[in-house]
C-alpha cells in the first residue's frame, strides 16, 4: 500500500475525505483546530493544514477508486508518476500535529514587538521578542540569555504569546 496526494476542489477536502472514508478508502486530511472571531463570539474551527489537498492510502491497482468522490480533480505528480508518500513520514506528520498546540502552528505572520515563546529545537520553551520578520525567517531577541539569533520559521516551531 502507499500513500498518495490527492488535489481537491477548493473547500471540499473534509466532504472528500468523509465521502472516500465512507467507500472504504483509507484517507488523511490533516486538520487544524483555530480560534476565529466571528460577528460576535470566538469559534473554533477546523481548517485544512494543506488547502486543496487530502492523502488517500490505497493499493496501485485501486487508484481510479478515489475519482468516484465528487471534487477529486487528479493526482499530485512528480517525474510523471502520482506523487507517493512514505509511512513513516505520514506516521510523523499524524505525531506532529497530536503532539503540538495548533495554535502554534501557523504561517509565519510574526509582527515586530511580538512575544513568542519557541516551541521546537534547541531553544525550546524560551521565550523571545521579534525584532524583524522576514518570509521565513525572523531575527529573535532572546533577553534571558542576551542574544539575537535568527530562526527559519520552517523548521522552527513557535507561538505568539503577546502580540504588540
Amino acid at each position: 500500500m502507499n500513500w498518495y496526494v490527492l488535489y481537491t476542489k477548493s473547500r471540499c477536502e473534509k466532504a472528500v475525505a468523509d465521502k472516500l472514508a465512507q467507500l472504504g478508502i483509507e484517507v488523511y486530511c490533516p486538520l487544524l483546530k483555530r480560534k476565529k472571531l466571528w460577528s460576535d463570539r470566538w469559534k473554533w474551527v477546523e481548517e485544512p493544514l494543506f488547502r486543496s489537498y487530502c492523502f488517500v492510502g490505497l493499493e496501485d491497482k485501486d487508484r481510479d477508486s478515489v475519482f468516484k468522490v465528487h471534487g477529486v480533480v487528479q493526482y499530485v505528480y512528480y517525474c510523471g508518476k502520482p506523487a507517493t508518500i512514505r509511512e513513516k513520514e505520514m506516521n510523523l506528520l499524524k505525531s506532529w500535529l497530536m503532539q503540538y498546540d495548533h495554535d502554534s502552528i501557523e504561517a509565519s505572520n510574526l509582527n515586530v514587538n511580538d512575544r513568542i515563546r519557541i516551541r521546537s529545537g534547541a531553544l525550546m520553551d524560551k521565550e523571545a521578542e521579534v525584532l524583524e520578520s522576514k518570509g521565513n525567517y525572523a531575527l529573535l531577541l532572546l533577553e534571558e540569555l542576551g542574544l539575537q539569533v535568527k530562526v527559519d520559521l520552517r523548521k522552527n516551531i513557535v507561538e505568539k504569546i503577546q502580540v504588540s
